[in-house]
């Protein structure tokens, strides 16, 4: 039972020296709890920078490590002139280098269907008087949607219900007020182009009325005249004629895929004039991956030396995990990698195309000319001589750089990696520690527990030899 009120009857400052005692014995072991918990929670932070830094170069060489990402080609296009926007082009890894020139003589387009002139008087006027009838609206056979027209129904009404029907397949009807006496006149466009994809409307019911918004299924539907069937895309690659059903040419020119835009403009005798296609590398798209691969690889050796750098003075304070091996391993590893040869290239090395170490460990496309041409020189002639050489730099799956670098950072950065395994064991280790802490504290009350009995007995004896002294004295 912990005693208040030590010291009150021999008049010693006895709690005061209690509290000393616990003190002297609670410092040094909290010291070295606070020290390792330091250290603990040091490494854990550090740990998890390390591994989201490696993690974010894993993902960049994960994209790097495709052929896909680094090996492109990219089109450009030369139009007669700045106001021209003739063709817009992709094309895949596999597309061929090659100049193409290339006439767009009409742009796809689906059926325009117009009313006849003077077959309605105004747009509120009633499509049918009197009972009910219905329209089906078709393309090819293969896309349909009916509209049902009832008794007084106007013909904005009606556009209405045929652009909210909730089977129309792309058809849009619009009115145009001519303000003549050919009177409002409904147009019905369609979205699907190509030769024999005509939109087709059907006067169901045979009413009279509804003929006027027909094309077949009555005695007195649309005139031809007021009929533009769909039609194709009609171009010429290098004199050569191609169609396409829409605006877009898919695989005409070997894994190159182009949309047309707009008719080819005219010279001022009548003839086309044409709009240049080239097919070539993507340079400066790869130059960029180079440039950011270098980025990215300096920015992970510059986090691990801010963690393993120990401090020049008693000032400066030493890295989260000062002279960790497992950092130095990860650096090693890297360099090591980065490094190496790669046989499947005819570069054979990232030297080849400008990248070097620099006296800091980390990477710099160089400026020194060793005979060869500077690091930039190096680069731009490997861009322009030998650009697939450079894909299997960074892609081949058994030597390329970027795969290996990819593999090595996820034996570290994975749930059975080095630095999660190293994570769980610190974690583990602060749970010891809270452990200890708990068991510091019973320690320290039952010393305290201890130290208060023992002092309880002194502070009574002295209390009763000061009150024999006390009766002595007055005896005398």
């Amino acid at each position: 039972m912990t005693i208040q009120s030590l010291g009150v009857g021999s008049g010693l400052a006895l709690d005061d020296l209690v509290q000393q005692l616990l003190t002297a014995e609670r410092q040094p072991k909290e010291e070295r709890l606070n020290a390792k918990e330091e250290r603990i929670e040091a490494e854990i932070s550090g740990l998890g920078q390390i591994k989201s830094k490696l993690s974010d170069f894993k993902d960049a060489v994960d994209e790097l490590r495709s052929d896909n990402g680094i090996n492109g080609r990219e089109p450009t296009i030369t139009n007669p002139s700045e106001d021209n926007d003739v063709l817009s082009a992709e094309a895949s890894n596999s597309a061929l280098r090659g100049s193409y020139e290339v006439i767009v003589e009409q742009l796809a387009a689906g059926s325009r269907i117009t009313t006849d002139a003077g077959a309605f008087t105004s747009s509120s006027d009633p499509v049918l008087s009197t009972g009910t009838g219905s329209l089906t609206f078709d393309v090819g056979g293969s896309e349909s949607f009916t509209v049902d027209v009832t008794a007084g129904m106007s013909l904005t009404a009606l556009r209405e219900k045929i652009n909210s029907a909730d089977d129309n397949f792309g058809v849009t009807a619009n009115i145009i007020d001519t303000g003549t006496g050919a009177g409002p006149r409904l147009v019905f466009s369609s979205s699907e182009t190509g030769d024999g994809n005509d939109l087709v409307i059907t006067n169901d019911t045979g009413v009279a009325e509804l003929d006027r918004l027909s094309t077949t299924g009555g005695t007195n539907n649309i005139s031809a005249a007021n009929i533009e069937s769909a039609r194709n895309a009609i171009a010429y690659i290098d004199g050569i004629e191609v169609r396409s059903s829409s605006n877009e040419f898919e695989n005409t020119i070997q894994n190159v895929s182009f949309e047309v835009n707009e008719v080819s403009p005219k010279d001022a005798a009548g003839d086309f004039l044409a709009t240049k296609l080239s097919i070539g590398y993507d340079k400066e798209g790869l130059d960029k991956k180079i440039r950011d691969f270098v980025d990215n690889y300096n920015a992970l050796v510059d986090e691990i030396k801010t963690l393993t750098r120990y401090g020049e003075s008693e000032l400066e304070e030493d890295g989260a995990l000062a002279g960790d091996s497992l950092l130095r391993g990860i650096q090693s590893g890297l360099a090591s990698i980065v490094g190496d040869s790669v046989s499947s290239s005819a570069l054979g090395g990232l030297f080849q195309i400008g990248i070097e170490f620099d006296d800091d460990g980390k990477l710099e496309i160089g400026t020194t000319d060793f005979g060869l041409g500077s690091g930039e020189d190096r680069l731009e002639d490997a861009l322009e001589d030998s650009f697939d050489e450079i894909a299997k730099l960074f892609t081949d799956p058994d030597e390329g750089i970027a795969t290996r670098l990819y593999e090595f950072s996820k034996e570290y950065t994975s749930f059975s990696g080095l630095i999660s395994l190293r994570e769980r064991a610190a974690k583990d280790d602060r749970e010891d520690l809270f452990d200890e802490r708990e068991t510091l504290e019973l320690r320290m009350l039952n010393y305290e527990e201890i130290l208060r009995d023992k002092y309880l007995n002194l502070d009574q004896t002295v209390a009763q030899l000061n009150q024999t002294g006390s009766a002595l004295l007055a005896s005398l």
